[in-house]
């Protein structure tokens, strides 16, 4: 029988640590003036100085368009630190209007519902009073996904579901948990570790985004190979939409018919809230085993990737980093491409899976690759490269944003495309993405790149373009940049996204590449479960 679990509680001597309203993380992270300064002096052409951090009360907030009912009054709150906060995600479209006060339509009103019923209450409310609906996990998303845009509703009501964010039961016969859609990486994890068990999906916003968040949008997570995606782990979802509330069986598998949970994984608030999930859970690893591999030629470590991927080897991590990004993360400071290998297991030591590897990578023209091992938690640091990818991969968007604020335009986009087609891929968007950015700005562009997940059939290449703006145009320069590597994408028919979800920024790559037929069952769907169309107005669909 599933047992009941008890959440740890923080220690309530331990002061909060204070999330960021305008920028990435926690506010005691960000670079300090100084370090903005010598960032930007490694791109010609930003500022002389930093952009002051905004603050919410220059943002000129003013009243909700309208009030909730005396009986939600309990769920919301109209105070314009939380208001600001929830106005949008964490790209750096977002970033740089908040540096420079444009931030959008503010939200009247965040609700912070306890139950499935208060998400169908508000929803109730919200259908019958033209109030937008944006479902808000932790605010990390990077594709617009959490803000609202254009003027059809009256008001606009951010839905916080982070005070739902309870493991509730633990199956350890079938190993799994059901759990609430608002829980945090840190949070959810903190409540399986007692039992011994782990959902182990670590995506780079581990700590500021929600579980329901990363069903959602079908968020990519720890794994650089076979469990690459959240979908791997759901047993079932509950979600509660406008017009219907219900929960698909908890099933190892099934044949029947089209999944229902397919149609809510990656819908982006779209159709529902998805307010708990059964989720399959693993043991905590106990081997672990880690190593770097530098190569000169970038094709050829292209060629090792493909080997470890069509092996049977499944690693943990299979990073590939181009030049310009080992040398940005201090994984290599020669012009070596590095690729980083770890392993992992619960049960088995992994050392002879990572030799395998390290030989292979090596048969394609790599040097290096002495591994480190390690048995307990937490992860090995491992040699000098893995560790400073590490170290680089948490501290990298708290850079960017310490970039921003010297006016520089800094955009990370993300793909997938097949074996065939990924060396042109790449070489088209370095190529046409920095010529697009060098006309806009007339300053020359770094175009990094990095696979962040590997397939046997194909990859996940993860870009990054750095240039100094126009003072004031950023965004407007960002749309430009964003617009190439768009058609870059479609043009090789790559995915306008692996895992960072369609949001609103991605919607015309998204309705090139859906099929006719599937948009009509999309918008059937959205009419038949959110008649009012107050759910995420924009994502996904019109």
């Amino acid at each position: 029988m599933p047992e009941t679990v008890s959440r740890p509680r923080t220690d309530p001597g331990t002061p909060a640590r204070a999330r960021s309203w305008w920028g990435w993380g926690y506010t005691d992270a960000h670079p300090a003036d100084a370090e903005c300064l010598a960032m930007g002096a490694l791109l010609p052409g930003t500022l002389a100085a930093p952009l002051p951090i905004p603050q919410v009360a220059d943002l000129a907030i003013g009243r909700p368009a309208l009030t909730p009912p005396s009986s939600l009054e309990r769920l919301v709150t109209a105070d314009p630190e939380a208001r600001a906060a929830h106005a949008m995600g964490k790209a750096y479209r977002d970033v740089i209007r908040a540096l420079r006060g444009r931030p959008g339509r503010i939200p009247d009103l965040v609700a912070h519902p306890g139950s499935d019923q208060d998400v169908a209450d508000l929803l109730d409310w919200a259908g019958g009073h033209e109030v937008a609906v944006i479902p808000f996990g932790g605010g990390s998303s990077v594709v617009g996904g959490v803000e609202y845009r254009g003027d059809d509703h009256r008001a606009v009501l951010s839905l916080d579901l982070t005070s739902m964010d309870r493991v509730l039961e633990i199956d350890t016969a079938s190993r799994s948990a059901r759990i609430q859609a608002g829980a945090l990486g840190p949070v959810l994890e903190d409540q399986l570790r007692p039992h011994g068990l782990t959902l182990r999906h670590f995506p780079q916003s581990f700590e500021f985004s929600t579980l329901g968040g990363w069903l959602a949008t079908r968020a990519g997570g720890h794994y650089a190979t076979v469990h690459t995606h959240i979908d791997d782990f759901v047993q079932s979802l509950r979600v509660v939409a406008p017009a219907a509330t219900g929960a698909s069986w908890r099933l190892p598998g099934s044949g029947a018919g089209p999944s229902p949970d397919r149609l809510f994984l990656g819908s982006e608030g779209a159709l529902g809230v998805i307010t708990e999930a059964w989720m399959r859970l693993q043991e905590r690893p106990r081997h672990k085993a880690s190593a770097s591999v530098a190569f000169t030629d970038f094709g050829r470590a292209l060629d090792a990737v493909r080997a470890v991927a069509q092996s049977d080897l499944a690693p943990a991590n299979c990073r590939l980093l181009d030049p310009g990004e080992a040398a940005l993360s201090g994984a290599s400071r020669d012009g070596s491409s590095v690729l980083v290998l770890g392993f992992e297991s619960a049960t088995a030591p992994v050392g002879d899976r990572l030799a395998t590897a390290l030989d292979l990578a090596r048969a394609h023209g790599g040097r290096g690759g002495a591994p480190t091992t390690d048995r307990d938690e937490p992860a090995p640091a491992g040699d000098a490269a893995v560790s400073a990818w590490r170290s680089a991969f948490l501290r990298m968007p708290y850079l960017r944003d310490g970039l921003a604020r010297m006016g520089a335009v800094v955009e990370t986009f993300e793909t997938a495309a097949t074996w065939d087609v990924l060396p042109a891929l790449i070489d088209a968007v370095r190529t046409e993405v920095g010529a697009a950015a060098l006309k806009a700005t007339g300053h020359p562009a770094t175009v990094n790149c990095r696979l962040t997940h590997v397939y046997p059939d194909g990859a996940a290449p993860y870009f990054t373009v750095a240039v100094a703006g126009r003072p004031g145009d950023e965004v407007e320069i960002w749309d430009e940049i964003k617009a190439v590597a768009g058609d870059v994408l479609h043009r090789h028919r790559a995915t306008v996204t692996h895992h960072h979800a369609v949001g609103r920024d991605h919607r015309p790559g998204y309705d090139r590449q859906r099929p006719e037929p599937f948009a009509l069952a999309l918008r059937a769907a959205k009419d038949a479960l959110d008649p009012h169309h107050v759910l995420n107005p924009g994502v996904l669909l019109d």
